[in-house]
């Protein structure tokens, strides 16, 4: 059993103000993995305090200084990515394969993005001959954190936030609390000044409220779901608080007759990776009509040749459901798709065979979903695809628009006018197609209800800095 009950709080591990026990569980097994404590108000307040007593002298730490440090933090990541892949593992269920290739690998790719976006960035810029335009750090930042990708959340805040110059709070999940505290080990090693990044474990209606609502923090950076995005939103408002958002997703994934023969079985992997554990996921498979029986069985196919496992063992498989709440979630939608007429084709309720303890959800595929289905509405997040036909180009436009989220959107298609037509009409803030990654740097955020912030590379530094237009500049 692990015991981290400490928080990182002005350079120093320190016991939480009063004891609140948090058992986090192995999602694999069901069985108790590590101990930490949740946080108070009190535990909350003295980390700002730290943040907001660091912030002035860390705002003007010269460029070159910053930037040797996140580079020292980029070495003791790599050196100790395999403790972070294990951690990553244990709390939340990624299989080893997925937890060091892409959980682990996430953060350190984001890292060396920002680096690059942080060497090319000009802080000051001359806007006429007499007037300059200066990029400030907006202050003490509020960090909330999900549990599904860990580490490609924290890099993706922390980073931008303190090569800007802000100082900082972390709040991981406390389902997944493992990966942060050990985080905040690199944080340490790499030799950051006392107070200018600290870490409290908490829940959101404890230590997330509390941050959301503090008059001493600046901005807000949350991944999470709509719900609570909203929540914080509100809390963040009697402060006036910048509140930088990335919430959930609904992608549609337009699979034109064009395609070719791979493209719904490569689609029903990609919603099926982290077990659908993925905001950007492409849980809506929308298949031109010529090719939609073809799409279904080739899309059947996939499921039933995905296998799941333990997170432990090694191999191309997926994993647990995070926990059993979002285990019963996930079991509760498979079998409200199945009561209000979508067409079962693979998968559906209960555990897969063999796998009688751990929150382990079967790859499951529904076809001939229509628009008043909850599972054409509801974010799912776990291994859940729903397939329906269109009929044209504007149909297809028409369903991927159909949602309250706008995050990601995907179109296949040998057809490249066809592809950038489609792709300026999808209401989402990414798209990608023909299953091609998008750049390092490339700003990740959405539409809607998605959020309204965007992370990586001179986008996400963007987010962390104030503007200040300074008149008679002169010449130097």
């Amino acid at each position: 059993m692990i015991e981290k009950r400490d928080f990182y709080i002005n350079g120093a591990w320190v016991a939480p103000s009063k004891p609140q026990d948090f058992t986090v569980i192995d999602p694999s097994t069901e069985e108790a993995c590590a101990t930490i404590s949740l946080g108070s108000q009190a535990d909350t307040d003295a980390a700002v305090a730290a943040a907001r007593a660091a912030f002035d002298d860390w705002a003007i730490v010269p460029k070159a200084e910053k930037m040797a440090l996140l580079r020292k933090l980029l070495e003791v990541y790599t050196a100790r990515s395999e403790e972070m892949a294990q951690a990553i593992s244990l709390e939340m269920g990624a299989p080893q394969n997925l937890a060091r290739a892409q959980q682990v690998g996430a953060g350190s790719w984001h890292l060396e993005g920002f680096l690059k976006a942080f060497e090319a960035f000009e802080f000051d810029r001359k806007f006429t001959d007499t007037e300059m335009t200066l990029y400030e750090p907006i202050g003490v930042c509020a960090l909330i954190t999900p549990w599904n990708w860990p580490m490609n959340q924290i890099v993706l805040k922390a980073i931008p936030a303190l090569a800007t110059g802000c100082t900082m709070v972390l709040k991981p999940s406390e389902i997944a609390p493992l990966s942060g505290l050990l985080f905040a080990e690199f944080i340490d090693e790499a030799g950051f000044p006392k107070g200018v990044f600290n870490l409290v474990n908490g829940d959101g209606p404890g230590v997330g409220s509390q941050l959301s609502a503090h008059p001493d923090v600046d901005m807000v950076s949350f991944t999470g779901s709509s719900r609570a995005g909203i929540a914080i939103s509100k809390a963040a408002a009697d402060t006036l608080k910048r509140v930088s958002l990335e919430l959930g997703g609904k992608g549609a994934n337009v699979i034109f007759a064009d395609a070719g023969a791979e493209a719904a079985a490569r689609g029903a992997a990609r919603c099926f990776r982290n077990t659908g554990q993925s905001c950007n996921a492409p849980t809506r498979m929308l298949v031109e009509r010529s090719i939609y029986d073809d799409a279904v069985t080739a899309a059947t196919e996939a499921a039933n040749a995905t296998s799941v496992g333990p997170a432990s063992e090694e191999g191309k498989h997926i994993g647990p459901l995070v926990s059993e709440a979002q285990f019963d979630k996930v079991q509760g939608l498979i079998q409200k798709g199945i009561d209000e007429g979508a067409r079962l084709v693979a998968g559906g309720t209960s555990r897969p065979d063999g796998l009688n303890r751990g929150f382990y959800a079967r790859p499951t595929v529904f076809a001939d979903v229509t628009p008043d289905m909850t599972i054409y509405k509801e974010e799912i997040f776990g291994p859940v695809l729903s397939i329906m036909p269109f009929e044209d180009e504007a149909h297809a436009i028409e369903i991927a628009n159909d949602t309250d989220y706008g995050l990601t959107n995907y179109i296949q298609t040998s057809d490249q006018d066809k592809l950038r037509r489609v792709a300026r009409r999808v209401r989402s803030g990414m798209v990608a197609t023909n299953y091609t990654g998008l750049a390092q740097g490339s700003p990740f955020g959405g539409y809607k209800q998605s959020g309204n912030g965007r992370e990586g590379g001179s986008h996400g530094l963007h987010e962390f800095l104030e503007v200040k237009a300074v008149s008679g500049w002169g010449e130097a």
